[in-house]
Formats: C-alpha cells, structure tokens, sequence
C-alpha cells in the first residue's frame, strides 16, 4: 500500500491534514525572504511534495510549444477532473495524466493489463499548476537527448533481460526487489514525498519511496575513490549564494536511472523560491548513455503531511510469488530458460 493512500484513510476516518498552500502569485515573490537557519543558510527543512501532472518530456503533439496558456491549462485540468473523479476506475501514474486530458480522453485504462493495478482512490490528486509542456529545460525542445550506441545496445539488453523468466531475484528490477528507486527519481504522484534535514556541515534528504536516505557532506571534503562505488553514487554539497548544490559521481555499474551507466554524473540545485515552493533542478550527464546532457525543473510543495514507512524488502511476498510464478510457468512449458 502506498504512503499516500494511509493519509486518505485517515481523512475518511474524520482526521484533518494540512494541505500545501499554492505558490505566490506572480510578483509576490520580489517581496519574500527565504527564513533563515542559525548558520544563516535559506531553510530547506521539511516535507517536499512532487505531484505535479507535467510530463518529463515534451509530447510531439506539442512540439515547439515550451508553455502552455492559463486557459489551455485550466482546459486540461478540468479534463483531468472529469476523467479521474471516478475513484474506482484505473489509477493513472507518471505523465499519463497529462497524456490521457490532452488526448481528450473520454475514460482511462490502465497500462498494466495483466495483473491489474491499483484504483484511482490511492493516488494523490496531481497538480495542473505549471504552465510548462515539460519538466526538461534543456534541450530547449523539452526532450531528454538521443542515446549512445552503446546507451541504446544496454537498454535493449535489459528489455530483453526483462522478458525473460527470472531465475532469482537479480534477474528483476532494483525496485523490484525493494533495494532502491535510484537517485534521481524524477516520477510524481506515487510516493514522490521527501524530507530535507538540514545542518551547517551536512544536509540529509529522505526519499518516501524505498525510505532511502542520502546524507551529504557540506564541508568542502573531496570525493571517495573513484573506485568505490554506491547505489546512489557519492555525493557532496556546497552553498552557491542561496542555492544548495549537490554534485554525484561514483554510481555502482549496477544502479540505474533510465539506463544510465556508472559513469552518470549529476548537478542538483534546490533553491527556495517562495514560502511553498522549493525549485529542484537536476543536470544529468553520462556520455556513455545520452549523446548530451540534460536539465529538469520540478517545482517541489511544501507539504504538513507526515512520511510513513515504506514497507518493503528484498525478499517479501510479492518476489516469492513471481519466483514461484516463473517456476510453474517452466514446468507447464518445459522451458529452463
């Protein structure tokens, strides 16, 4: 069950949550000061939340459209709004959303025909609040750049990898096998929370999903050895003016984010624009994977909801019964492969 969906029960049990105010209205901003910590760096601390409904990349439909109207997006939002009010119907995860109110969409059927999926009623409403087409700043056409040959050669190789009826547990995602959603996770809407802690010397951010927990070094040290590698690479901040900048390297070949390589590099920027907004932009480079870099955007809310445990771990019920699933699938068919 997702964390979300906790705080939905508590509601219908009578309980009262607060709820994110919207972002300042435009202008607003020139006249707000960032609350300070005792060390005199802008407050991150808190609850973040990424509910947003614009999609990661740019759809072709609107291709060359950077940003949409107030009308045009008060359009999709109220599609979105008839779409989805049916709490029954199928949950909608990542930029579906968006997909489903652009295309018009006049009812919404899972992509995860197979073994079902969750209803609308455990997702959190998403947020029509951003006039962009896409979180990706750059490239300027709102899409992450072309693959290597090589980049193109490995996802191929995992799809088919995919396919194939695991023999254990490392022939299934890192998700999966609840070791880690990988830094970054760039996904809204389903357990997309985080919550900033915040020191002179180090800042820790925990992920809702997975209650993965990165803690950085804000006191000038240098890099690990380059060979030692981690899941979530080694990072290490620093203060650009009232910008905290996180700089990753070190991936283990065995993590992934979007088929990336362990030569993966990031550039995080967390800069608080405003009572209720926390702007996280990301650079991703691995020029192993993508023939360029790329940059997203993601207005983070400032959220008074809690983070509950993220109850999963290698080894739970559900990876025993997709072992013992691909089990008896070999013996109906008699293939070992």
């Amino acid at each position: 069950m997702c964390n979300r969906s906790i705080s939905r029960l508590a509601i219908l049990a009578g309980l009262v949550w607060a709820t994110a105010a919207l972002p300042l209205a435009a202008g607003d901003t020139d006249s707000w000061t960032a609350p300070r910590t005792a060390d005199g760096r802008p407050e991150l601390q808190g609850v973040w939340a990424n509910n947003n409904a614009t999609p990661l990349e740019r759809p072709e439909q609107l291709s060359g459209k950077a940003v949409l109207s107030d009308n045009e997006l008060a359009e999709l939002k109220e599609r979105a709004g008839k779409l989805f009010s049916d709490e029954a119907g199928d949950a909608a995860f990542g930029d579906s959303v968006f997909a489903a109110a652009l295309s018009d969409a006049k009812s919404f059927t899972s992509t995860d025909a197979k073994t079902g999926n969750y209803n609308q009623f455990w997702v959190v409403e998403r947020e029509f609040s951003d006039n962009r087409t896409s979180l990706v700043i750059d490239p300027p056409d709102g899409r992450i750049p072309e693959m290597t040959p090589e980049g193109q050669a490995k996802s191929a190789k995992q799809t088919a990898n995919l396919k194939r009826l695991p023999h254990g547990p490392e022939d299934r995602r890192l998700g999966e096998r609840c070791i880690t959603f990988g830094v970054p996770r760039l996904g809204a809407g389903y357990n997309s929370y985080y919550q900033i802690f915040q020191t002179a010397n180090s800042v820790a951010i925990l992920s809702e999903m997975i209650h993965d927990v990165r803690i950085i070094p804000l006191d000038g040290r240098p890099h690990i050895d380059k060979q030692i590698r981690q899941w979530h690479g080694d990072s290490r901040g620093r203060w650009e003016g009232d910008t905290l900048v996180i700089e990753t390297r070190n991936y283990s070949p065995k993590s992934s984010f979007r088929g990336s390589s362990e030569n993966l590099q990031l550039v995080e920027r967390f800069t608080r624009v405003g009572p209720e907004t926390l702007e996280y932009e990301v650079t991703v480079e691995d020029p192993t994977t993508w023939t360029r870099s790329w940059t997203a955007m993601i207005p983070l809310k400032k959220s008074e909801d809690a983070i509950y445990e993220y109850a999963c771990h290698e080894g739970n019920y559900s990876m025993e019964s997709m072992l013992a699933g691909a089990r008896r699938l070999e013996a109906r068919s008699g293939d070992d492969e």
